[in-house]
């Protein structure tokens, strides 16, 4: 018998590449990325890997190049994330497309991976399934937390998609779901291109005490629990029908790791203002009602300064325990890998960030 083949839907994007080159790198199997764009400049590229444009918004285009390429495990990492201000005050259209992307285009792939005969599928998650509800903290929260809290449109689609995914979970069609923490890693398209954009206007101000504990994942950290997922449908099958939450596993001040980012980019905050929350939630209000009148956008925002002091870490006892999930590279490694990659690419030109179709 051959070596199994796993297709990576999203699979030139910032984590489906990143997953592509782990399995890779495990020589168990033939890989094929799918993704609606082609690699990008800069994305490495692997002779022996197919790669095939396709759009998961296209059921017979799926259903036919699934017919073609007879995948063993398909993993499902595309998706779209509203960026910037569009994560809280979202337009109805921006609702609709992330809905459309991450919700109808999962089922768009379950649907043709099942009517194939593909053995598996690993979904790409998030841990937003339960921190999205900005009403509440959550420290060291596991999987038992209840789902369907999510206040912002992401959580939502990812808890529609989520469920989808493991109710669809049978003896012949093993799935599971992967809920990582906030990603980040070199091409990162969201997280470090919003922490440098507050170079240097915002860095000084300290919203509430600035000691909220996040949770945070290296992308190649994230990449390998797909890889392991992948092994256990294939040998032991006890993830089949299970959802974990992964991350590097070590929470850190919110603010003391903006501070870490802001210092591999040679800034330094030159003096320290706390603001009190509710004056901060306050400013936000007035902000997106400026930006309403005069029709532009806000970082500022009452979303924004509850995520930024909001407790959000996960535990990954049932990661390590059924996955045998261990992240290889530490925060503060990360970081400095992350932080050198885009300070060779931009230099000192500003980092535009942006959701991503095939992340």
């Amino acid at each position: 018998m051959g070596r199994p083949t796993i297709l990576v839907t999203g699979g030139t994007g910032f984590l489906g590449s990143e997953i592509v080159k782990a399995l890779v790198e495990t020589n168990d199997y033939k890989v094929i990325a799918l993704d609606i764009n082609p690699p990008s400049l800069g994305t490495k590229t692997y002779p022996h890997v197919t790669y095939i444009r396709a759009n998961i918004l296209q059921p017979s285009e799926l259903t036919k190049m699934f017919q073609e390429t007879k995948p063993t495990i398909i993993v499902h990492s595309a998706g779209l994330v509203p960026a910037g201000n569009a994560r809280y005050n979202c337009t109805k259209e921006e609702r609709e497309r992330v809905l459309e992307v991450n919700v109808s285009g999962t089922r768009n792939v379950v649907e043709a991976a099942k009517e194939v005969g593909v053995r598996g599928l690993v979904y790409t998650s998030s841990f937003t399934v339960v921190t999205d509800d900005l009403e509440e903290d959550f420290r060291n929260v596991n999987e038992s937390a209840p789902t369907g809290r999510a206040g912002l449109v992401y959580g939502q689609s990812k808890t529609a998609a989520e469920e989808l995914v493991l109710s669809s979970n049978t003896p012949s069609f093993h799935t599971v779901a992967l809920r990582p923490s906030v990603i980040f890693g070199p091409a990162d398209p969201t997280c470090i291109p919003v922490l440098h954009s507050c170079i240097p206007f915002t860095t000084p101000f300290i919203i509430g005490t600035g000691t909220n504990l996040a949770d945070f994942i290296y992308v190649s950290n994230c990449a390998d629990a797909h890889v392991l997922a992948v092994r256990n449908l294939l040998t032991a099958g006890t993830a089949a029908g299970e959802a974990f939450f992964i991350s590097n596993g070590e929470p850190v001040a919110f603010r003391d790791f903006c501070v870490a980012v802001w210092k591999e980019f040679g800034h330094v905050p030159p003096v320290q203002v706390r603001i009190p929350k509710s004056l901060a939630w306050g400013l936000g209000a007035v902000a997106e009602w400026v930006s309403w009148v005069v029709g532009g956008t806000t970082t500022l925002s009452r979303g924004s300064v509850k995520d930024a002091t909001a407790v959000r870490y996960v535990s990954m006892q049932k990661a390590r325990r059924v996955l045998g999930y261990q992240p290889r590279v530490g925060l503060s490694e990360g970081v400095k890998i992350t932080c050198e990659h885009f300070k060779r690419r931009y230099g000192s030109r500003p980092m535009a960030s942006s959701g991503e179709f095939g992340c």
